[in-house]
């Protein structure tokens, strides 16, 4: 049939994934590092992805393209639904190591001998109060999410930034992720875990590169659909390993 449908302009596409993330119905995918429509019949035509795009790189189409399959949108949906279903319940159960639920005490009022000697040492101690740490493993409620100060951050960000551990895990919650490799809106699964949990702040650092934009947007959209007023703040980490805010 002959009907209004996007197109995706892959020389102006970056790869950022925030379209495939404000796409709900699960049109897009990205594949090699470009945005491309590959489910058309999920496509409903309406573009809630045309003004996430920061390129302008998606645009409205009239062409020969199958119908737009609401059931199958709607059946592929409850199938992700039940995904994450299973991998919370296994989360809960203890059943992956991987991904079980962890408090990890940092005592932070360390003696004045022990803090001697962690000055004079050379090896840096870990921050990490948390684990699993990765937003697609991550339950959606857990003692140490009570109080706490929530930190949302880029997965590349403690590879680029050298006191990471110190500037900002210290003290904090953490989740990591990266949108253009995981291909998910989290803003679905951190509005319930903000929602649903005493947080008291979020920090959110991301990188400079474009596809970061998505882990920001999808944190402000937590934020806002979780309908509490929660302090938070934005951090830029350059490629170089310095702050650009």
């Amino acid at each position: 049939m002959i009907r209004k449908i996007i197109h995706i302009d892959e020389d102006k596409c970056n790869g950022c994934g925030i379209c495939a993330s404000a796409c709900h119905e699960g049109a897009i995918d990205i594949v090699d590092g470009k945005a491309k429509l590959v489910r058309e019949n999920f496509c409903d035509g309406f573009g809630d992805c045309l003004p996430s795009c920061p390129t302008g790189a998606i645009t409205f189409e009239t062409r020969e393209a199958p119908e737009y399959d609401e059931a199958a949108v709607k059946q592929a949906q409850e199938d992700e639904k039940k995904k994450v279903e299973v991998k919370e319940k296994m989360s809960k159960m203890g059943g992956c190591p991987g991904s079980r639920v962890m408090q990890l005490n940092r005592n932070e009022n360390i003696s004045e001998e022990t803090d001697n000697k962690s000055a004079n040492s050379t090896k840096p101690i870990s921050k990490l109060q948390n684990w699993p740490v990765q937003i697609k493993l991550a339950p959606l409620q857990a003692p140490y999410f009570n109080g706490a100060k929530l930190l949302i951050a880029a997965d590349c960000a403690a590879y680029a930034y050298a006191s990471f551990h110190e500037d900002f895990i210290k003290g904090k919650v953490s989740l990591i992720g990266c949108p253009k490799l995981d291909n998910i809106d989290y803003s679905e699964k951190l509005t319930q875990i903000i929602a649903n949990n005493d947080i008291k702040s979020v920090t959110i650092v991301r990188m400079e590169v474009p596809c970061c934009g998505g882990l920001e947007i999808a944190a402000k959209k937590a934020l806002q659909n979780s309908g509490k007023f929660i302090p938070w703040q934005v951090v830029t980490v350059g490629i170089e390993g310095n702050l650009l805010d």
